[in-house]
């Protein structure tokens, strides 16, 4: 079922990318149904009898579900077009990425109950930072647009998309937003970690490598909203500090997912 689910909404996200932008409300209606019918189909693949389903196709599809909210529900307020042709065609290549990388199962057996909860507000917040990644090369890529119109190493299609973006102001304030969201959530998806490890993960508490870089990317969006609070950090400064912490992050959890299920095709349960 999951996998009719996850081909309708990918086949929705499409059709949404190509309505025109006179069409509001029609466009509008693609993404959200296609948004909850993406939600649907991740339900049914990461919660199954007795065990849940993790993996980088997972955390990826899910990062790009929640960045379809943010759009869905910013693009009712702000004019988000530019987004429009970059953000869709990639929640419908992602929706689909776990019928092809269905990833692990962890059985629940023996588990605390705080372990569905735990696994979802890591979800969320690894999912929140990737959006938050997102959007900051995509802020770079319209600061290099203002300085350099219409690029010609960049495809025709990319610079239109672009020039429709709101002003970098109003995009940093929605990465801030993001960002704070995001580091929230991490913080609680640490704290739980370190609370509830021997219970959650059935070991001790121990300094791995995905410990060790989860902690420092937690220290990097901390840092970055300190500075932003009081030394009122923008630009280049704010934009360095998000793609690092997001690829600290990543290499934490979605690069060693990747290598062990892919490459050496090892089962992480």
């Amino acid at each position: 079922m999951q996998t009719y689910l996850s081909f309708l909404a990918a086949a929705l996200y499409v059709l949404g990318s190509f309505v025109p932008n006179q069409r509001r409300l029609l466009e509008s209606g693609f993404t959200f149904a296609a948004w909850l019918i993406h939600a649907a189909a991740l339900w049914l693949t990461i919660f199954t009898p007795d065990a849940l389903r993790v993996g980088f196709a997972v955390m990826l599809s899910s990062a790009l579900w929640v960045s379809v909210l943010v759009y869905w529900l910013e693009s009712r307020n702000l004019s988000l077009d530019g987004l429009k042709v970059l953000l869709l065609p990639n929640a419908a290549l992602m929706v689909i990425l776990p019928v092809f990388f269905p990833g692990s199962l962890v059985a629940l057996a023996g588990k605390t109950t705080m372990f569905p909860w735990h696994l979802g507000i890591a979800l969320l917040s690894y999912s929140t930072l990737t959006i938050a990644a997102f959007h900051a090369v995509v802020m770079i890529l319209q600061d290099a647009h203002l300085h350099k119109p219409n690029n010609q190493s960049l495809p025709a299609w990319l610079n239109a998309a672009i020039e429709r973006l709101p002003a970098l102001l109003t995009m940093e304030k929605i990465l801030f937003r993001l960002i704070t969201i995001g580091f929230v959530l991490l913080s609680l998806t640490v704290l739980s970690g370190v609370v509830f490890s021997e219970q959650v993960l059935g070991i001790a508490f121990k300094w791995d490598h995905k410990t060790i870089l989860s902690l420092f990317s937690w220290c990097l969006f901390g840092v970055l909203l300190i500075g932003r609070k009081w030394r009122g950090w923008r630009g280049k400064t704010v934009l360095s500090f998000t793609l690092s912490g997001f690829i600290t992050l990543l290499l934490a959890y979605v690069g060693s997912r990747f290598v062990l299920e892919v490459l050496l095709h090892r089962s992480l349960s």
